[in-house]
């Protein structure tokens, strides 16, 4: 996979610098709240790395994989692909070369296929419209597609339709037409979300295959950290549109240094000695803190300053993480 035009091939594949986004009053009237869906967001991803945005709905996960995907536009920031601004080449809307380096694997398998079209369909029709085959060769490649999600015997595959396959099928095949264009980064908005447990880690598996064959970049969304932990080598944990924690998968999930990020973990299992605790009701849109740290009204170890003065990022054992526990003399480097 060769950089963009003028793109370095040493620069991170993608990198977000500063991004912001906030949705303003909305109805008839313009009445309601402003809601921070990501504030001052920087991370990058590189060739054959996984990178998880964790946190639970509201948090800004979905709203970052749209602008990393451009089908909203930030309010301010950066993101650069091979080191290129692509905001600034492409200021209106993403070029159809953006569109092919990076794809989507939307989360609804069932909704993301049209009932009314084949399988071979669905993965002809980028093949065709971005060029990478003749139409003599569609048959063949939509095989080969279909062998590389482990679906067979495939050309019985591509002449059903979705409402003939399972969940985890579909899924596979949605991984499939985005493999399609030959991308270099993935955007799985909740990839497994809405599958039995039983076949969850078959797709996770077979993520994890294709970051390390084709060297693919994988942004995964998820509200579940054990999936994180599994398939991402980084876990950015996001709290109302701000990165509050930031490391190695790893790392983070053994020894969590954010208030927020162990009470994710004690929310699903206990981890390294965690005890579960309760975790209070998210507050609604309109009772957000305007001062402070935002997580300070449900966070246990909160004292004066989480409340008037929001904490900046800071290094702590090699990794961000936006809080007062921890000393403020140590500002966090960019990765």
């Amino acid at each position: 996979m060769q950089p963009a035009e003028n793109g370095s091939p040493q620069a991170p594949l993608l990198e977000l610098r500063g991004i912001g986004k906030t949705f303003g009053p909305r109805g008839y009237f313009g009445r309601g709240p402003r809601v921070v869906a990501a504030r001052d967001v920087s991370f990058q991803v590189d060739r054959g790395q996984a990178v998880a945005l964790v946190g639970e709905s509201g948090s800004g996960k979905s709203t970052l994989a749209r602008l990393v995907l451009r089908l909203d536009p930030p309010d301010g920031g950066e993101i650069r692909l091979d080191g290129l601004d692509m905001l600034a080449r492409e200021p209106r809307q993403a070029s159809l070369a953006y569109r092919r380096r990076v794809q989507m694997v939307f989360q609804d398998p069932f909704g993301s296929l049209n009932p009314a079209h084949t399988v071979g369909h669905h993965l002809a029709r980028p093949l065709l419209r971005h060029r990478r085959v003749t139409k003599g060769e569609v048959r063949g490649r939509v095989a080969e597609l279909l062998r590389t999600v482990e679906l067979e015997p495939a050309e019985e595959f591509a002449d059903r339709h979705p409402y003939e396959l399972s969940g985890g099928q579909r899924q596979r095949v949605a991984i499939a037409r985005a493999l399609a264009v030959e991308p270099d980064l993935l955007v799985a908005d909740e990839p497994t979300s809405m599958l039995d447990v039983s076949i969850r880690m078959g797709i996770l598996n077979l993520l994890m295959r294709l970051k390390r064959e084709r060297q693919l970049a994988i942004l995964l969304i998820t509200h579940d950290l054990a999936s994180a932990r599994y398939l991402a080598d980084r876990v950015l944990v996001l709290y109302r549109g701000r990165v509050v924690e930031d490391g190695a998968s790893d790392a983070l999930v053994q020894d969590p240094k954010h208030p927020y990020t162990r009470a994710l973990l004690a929310s699903i299992a206990e981890v390294g000695g965690i005890v579960p605790t309760a975790l209070r009701p998210v507050e609604s849109a309109g009772a957000q803190a305007e001062v402070g740290c935002p997580f300070a009204s449900r966070c246990p170890a909160a004292f004066d300053p989480c409340r008037t003065t929001e904490p900046a990022p800071r290094d702590v054992d090699g990794r961000r993480v936006r809080c007062h526990l921890y000393p403020a003399n140590a500002p966090a480097s960019a990765h």
